[in-house]
């Protein structure tokens, strides 16, 4: 980074926090006899940085090489062992340690903390002999065989008998080693789509739990259409073939049930052992994923980890790795983890390996601790030289000798052990949450409204537009019941939501939110039968309008008079509601002889607050248009706006309660602009910034600036 002004002052100050980081640092190496409090997501004592380890995996040996090399990057935190039950459990009863005891003895000799992994995700051999019964086999009868990962019943009483051998029999050994900090369970788990037997049988025993009688089913699901009564439960078929979008709805529910479920039984295994130091965490892959209740799962983490992975290159722009993010922290409102992210290239084949530009490792780094992350680790430390992810590749390419990336984290990890402890624990405190909704993901994906647009495009158009516009948000759920914490809140489509839902909506509106509501929302209750009030329902007196009619749209519209200044980019697509207003006011209209008479955007005044009421697909920059109009009626908008376009910042607090400032350059030109926030110390360059000062930020660099 580079500074208009650069001043070196302060001097004795810096010396002064410096030697009080390699205090906090130095206490903090495992090994070291120190009073070890309880475990918190947010009072971690640095900021980690690591790898996924797999010595098992390396075509010759050189575990003493490779733990050098990490000591000499930097490297504080490694992950092992989790795809590794034909090593721990090589034959049926038999379990082995010594090969990972080498391993975990020179990881602790270097003062490198360790995470390891129960390897229930992926089976060994043996077991897939025996027991080929525990293996997936989905609606339809696809049947997964052996060869994957993540490819069994997690129902199946047989699978769990040998998951909880194994994982305890590593508890058993290793739950005295200072050096672990924490535990793994499983490995970006869902159900994978399983229908085994075993899977019906649960879901009709769900069924009976939750709803009782076949008569509530029959009115719920509305089973008298085509015949479909249920006259008994001995009558429920398979759940093969079925197409009623409300019997869907609950299966995908059960599904997720399973997961949540596992993971909890898994963390109630590994609680028995652990200290009360350390921790136990879960990777989601990519959330939020909707097959999989990430909100119910966390309930049994000490903390919440993902494995977020991204465009490089001229694609990175840090969005994939902040959505990521501001979800995962929004799980359990605290910090959490990054157990997997791109080193160098990824694929399962060759086609598009785009290794990143020199500063995106880093600049990554940093996107994610603005975020809240307390850990960023890579998949992985090495690159492999057989199997399917021979092409997802590490920080060591498969020559295994150090190259620019290992230069690239080598560099970071040094940094992090100056500043990790300023920027732990970063408390994010945002007036700006979107609604997120599994149930309305799968309402629509059962009722498509378009091939092109879905629930969750609109939900990361949403978010787009305001991480472009620099406006930290979090994300809550239909369930959530303090919102009056947020001014702003977003809400793609809410097509399944229960009237406590809507009316909570609608309190929020009244109380003085502002709320943004897309179209479609409250059109089913939450078995995914359509209302038969007047649309939208509920939450027609808070918007202000009603409709009776909607329309797919063949081709795009323009908006009469481009009242958002929106130019080539002035339409809207797919879906169009005849939206007639009560009281709220249009914003903007079609373009159309016929469409013309209806609004496509309102706004209408309820309570203390508006809600601001979108009946079609609106443009991205329509839609960046329409929030900023939002935030800036809410009064959230500022010189984070008037950034040079490829610039972002977040905002937040450390421990000490000093606010922070990333600010992050996702370009390949050096941009600059003035620092409009209270004076304070670049953690980075360590100089001194003043407000008002420019500052200019190389390609694919950061600063972060601590206010004084």
């Amino acid at each position: 980074m580079i500074f208009t002004q650069e001043t070196r002052a302060g001097f004795s100050w810096l010396v002064r926090v410096g030697l009080l980081l390699v205090g906090l640092l130095g206490a903090a190496l495992p090994g070291k006899t120190q009073a070890r409090e309880a475990f918190r997501a947010d009072r971690m004592d640095t900021v980690l940085y690591g790898v996924a380890y797999y010595p098992e995996y390396m075509p010759y040996e050189r575990l003493d090489q490779d733990v050098q090399l990490m000591q000499k990057a930097g490297i504080t935190v490694v992950r092992i062992g989790e795809f590794s039950w034909g090593l721990w459990e090589p034959e049926d009863g038999k379990f082995e340690f010594a090969w990972m005891d080498r391993v975990v003895d020179k990881l602790r000799a270097a003062g490198i903390r360790i995470i390891i992994g129960t390897p229930t995700a992926s089976i060994p051999a043996w077991l897939y002999r025996e027991h080929p019964e525990i293996v997936v086999t989905r609606l339809g009868g696809q049947y997964l065989y052996y060869g994957y990962r993540q490819n069994t019943d997690l129902s199946n009483p047989t699978y769990r008998f040998y998951c909880e051998r194994v994982s305890r029999k590593i508890l058993e050994h290793y739950k005295n080693n200072p050096a672990i900090i924490g535990y793994q369970i499983d490995n970006e788990t869902s159900s994978a789509g399983a229908a085994n037997h075993d899977v019906q049988v649960g879901f009709a025993d769900y069924l009976k739990s939750r709803f009782k009688t076949t008569d509530t089913l029959n009115k719920i699901w509305g089973l008298n259409y085509w015949g479909q009564r249920l006259n008994d439960w001995s009558e429920l078929p398979p759940r093969d073939g079925i197409i009623n979008p409300g019997w869907k709805l609950e299966w995908e529910r059960y599904s997720q049930w399973m997961t949540t479920d596992f993971l909890a039984w898994q963390a109630t295994i590994v609680n028995e052992y652990k200290r009360p130091d350390q921790f136990v965490m879960h990777d989601f892959a990519g959330p939020p994923r909707p097959e999989v209740n990430e909100p119910e799962v966390v309930k049994s983490l000490d903390i919440a980890a993902a494995n977020p992975y991204h465009g490089t290159q001229d694609q990175f722009d840090g969005e994939a790795s902040s959505y990521v993010g501001d979800y995962v922290r929004s799980l359990k409102r605290t910090n959490y983890l990054i157990t997997e992210t791109n080193a160098e290239a990824i694929g399962w084949d060759s086609k598009e390996q785009f290794p990143p530009y020199d500063g995106q490792l880093r600049l990554d780094v940093y996107t994610h601790a603005a975020s809240g992350a307390n850990m960023v680790e890579y998949w992985h430390w090495h690159s492999i030289h057989y199997g399917q992810e021979t092409y997802w590749k590490g920080v060591l390419g498969h020559d295994l000798t150090p190259g620019r990336a290992y230069a690239e984290v080598s560099r970071t990890a040094h940094e992090l052990q100056r500043i990790g402890p300023e920027i732990a624990d970063i408390q994010r405190k945002n007036q700006v949450a979107i609604l997120y909704s599994n149930d309305s993901y799968y309402g629509i994906e059962f009722m498509k409204f378009s091939d092109r647009v879905s629930y969750r495009t609109i939900l990361r158009q949403m978010y787009s537009a305001l991480y472009r516009a620099n406006v930290g948000v979090d994300f809550v759920l239909p369930e959530n019941t303090n919102l009056s914490a947020y001014k702003v809140i977003l809400v793609p489509p809410l097509y399944i939501a229960s009237d406590a839902v809507l009316t909570r909506l609608v309190d929020y509106v009244k109380g003085g939110g502002n709320l943004v509501l897309a179209f479609k929302s409250g059109f089913c209750n939450e078995y995914s039968t359509v209302r038969w009030e007047m649309a939208p329902g509920t939450l027609r007196e808070a918007a202000g309008l009603h409709y009776q009619e909607f329309s797919s749209l063949l081709r795009p519209l323009a908006l009469k008079d481009d009242p958002f200044q929106a130019g080539a980019d002035n339409r809207v697509s797919e879906w169009a509601e005849m939206l007639i207003p009560d009281t709220a006011k249009p914003l903007a209209y079609y373009d159309h002889p016929f469409f013309g008479k209806y609004p496509a955007v309102t706004r209408n005044s309820f309570g203390r607050g508006t809600l601001t009421y979108e009946g079609t697909v609106l443009s991205d920059k329509l839609q960046q248009s329409v929030l900023l109009d939002v935030l800036k009626q809410a009064g959230l908008t500022g010189p984070d706006q008037g950034l040079p376009v490829p610039v972002r910042v977040k905002h937040g607090s450390n421990r000490s309660g000093k606010t922070l400032h990333y600010y992050l350059n996702y370009s390949n030109d050096t941009q600059s602009f003035s620092y409009t926030y209270r004076s304070g110390m670049d953690l980075l360059s360590q100089a001194v910034v003043v407000q008002g000062q420019e500052i200019k930020l190389k390609p694919w660099d950061a600063a972060i600036v601590e206010e004084k």
